[in-house]
């Protein structure tokens, strides 16, 4: 068993009769029926980013949990923890004496963009070996080790995107050993991989070799929406682990969720209980299901166990009328775009829950139909520096007006937060026909002699 001193502590607080006069408004009482459990930072709570009770008792707990050396909670997701990874890296790049550049998958996230161009950090874009859109990009550790050989400078860190939205999951062990062989941190975005710890054969990036690494628990966890890590390694350097905390409390709010506190609480008791059997008895239903599938002439796209991504021209459909019938039959996906679905399961949606999905599949008759396919890979040139350019006011244009201009937009992207053009790049026809094929229609640029 596994003590749980943060969901103990809000529950004895619930069963007081003592006036709440602090936050929140609704003082224990609503609609909701889980206000008497949603607390701020009363005493004997700890303080999130600053903790050194029941809040850092659990992390400890949780950091045994995932082989970490040290883990911090995030209640806002994995964005607060890639936040707090760019800020690291380009604070530990400071202390070097050297500019601070992250080498990254160009299938990161959002997120990613907007905190390196705030903190005003370099990106050298790693594009992957084969062009499968852009939720996926295959960096291999050759093709690693080739670029790292080749800079000039080399990054103070790299940074990928495993497993990506699709599924693919990709060699960490083998980039950590060539990011090491550097001298080059790895940070890898594990928001949806929280469960590869806890796989017969453990392939969560703590285990093969990550400096840092963020998981987004209600992703693919028992944990309500919010609910995240931030995990540090044992070879992460002395500075990054001092300054860990910080780095966190610097994008979060000064008002963190108790609730979610509790659910990342409550599954660490979860998770040394019987998830590992659960888990493993899942993924082997899951398999026998992509089998079937497959053999009835679906395409599936990915490794990752708990993922089921179709790409269903093999059937004569898209993506998005794919997701659109099984959300007639009941089964509403995670994401579709013309070329895929994805669909994202746990042992909590048990067995029937498979047969639901794979008998609305096999019932669905393939069709003869001329589908258009993604347009070409494109590496626009860069303009301007990200932090230049975002803090450019711009003007919105349609995207078949913006040919030649910086997009000062955060960035172009389509779903799920992956750019298509990043801000401070250049737009040119590649990009263009790519935003039309994504359903972008307008952006905000600026002419590039203005910046």
């Amino acid at each position: 068993m596994m003590d749980t001193p943060i969901c103990d502590f809000v529950r004895a607080y619930a069963q007081t009769d003592v006036q709440r006069l602090h936050m929140p408004g609704h003082k224990g009482i609503g609609p909701l029926g889980v206000e008497a459990l949603d607390i701020t930072e009363v005493e004997g709570a700890d303080e999130l980013y600053r903790s050194s009770g029941i809040i850092h008792q659990s992390q400890e707990n949780a950091a045994r949990l995932f082989g970490a050396a040290r883990t911090l909670y995030s209640t806002e997701g994995s964005s607060l923890a890639i936040r707090a990874m760019v800020y690291l890296a380009a604070l530990y790049a400071h202390a070097q004496g050297e500019t601070p550049r992250i080498a990254a998958g160009r299938n990161a996230h959002k997120v990613f963009m907007t905190a390196a161009a705030l903190l005003d950090v370099e990106v050298d874009w790693l594009f992957g070996e084969h062009w499968e859109g852009l939720a996926s990009c295959s960096i291999t550790g050759k093709g690693l080790e080739n670029y790292l050989t080749r800079a000039d400078e080399p990054p103070t860190a790299v940074y990928i995107t495993s497993p990506d939205y699709l599924g693919n999951l990709a060699d960490i062990r083998g980039l950590a050993r060539v990011c090491r062989k550097f001298g080059v941190l790895l940070l890898v975005d594990n928001a949806h991989g929280a469960y590869l710890r806890f796989l017969p054969e453990d392939l969560h990036p703590m285990t093969l070799g990550a400096d840092l690494c963020c998981d987004s628990g209600h992703k693919t966890l028992p944990v309500l929406t919010g609910g995240a890590y931030l995990h540090l390694s044992h070879s992460a350097p002395e500075l990054i682990h001092e300054h860990a905390q910080t780095a966190m409390e610097l994008f979060a709010s000064t008002s963190p969720s108790y609730l979610i506190l509790q659910s990342l609480d409550a599954v660490n008791a979860v998770l040394v209980d019987d998830y590992r059997l659960r888990l493993a008895e899942f993924v082997r239903a899951v398999e026998q299901t992509k089998e079937r599938l497959t053999r009835a002439g679906y395409l599936l796209v990915g490794n990752e166990s708990l993922k089921l991504t179709l790409a269903p021209r093999s059937r004569g459909y898209t993506g998005t009328q794919l997701a659109e019938y099984l959300a007639g039959q009941g089964l509403v996906c995670e994401f579709a775009d013309p070329d895929y679905v994805v669909l994202m399961l746990a042992p909590e949606n048990g067995l029937e829950c498979l047969e639901l999905v794979e008998q609305a599949l096999i019932n669905l008759p393939k069709q003869e139909c001329e589908l258009p396919h993604v347009p070409p890979m494109c590496r626009p040139e860069q303009g301007y520096s990200p932090h230049r350019a975002l803090l450019c006011a711009g003007e919105e244009r349609v995207v078949e007006e913006c040919r030649g201009t910086v997009l000062v937009s955060p960035m172009v992207s389509c779903p799920p937060a992956i750019p298509i053009v990043v801000c401070g790049e250049v737009i040119d026809d590649a990009a263009i026909a790519l935003m039309r094929y994504y359903g972008v229609g307008r952006c905000r640029v600026i002419e590039k002699e203005k910046v």
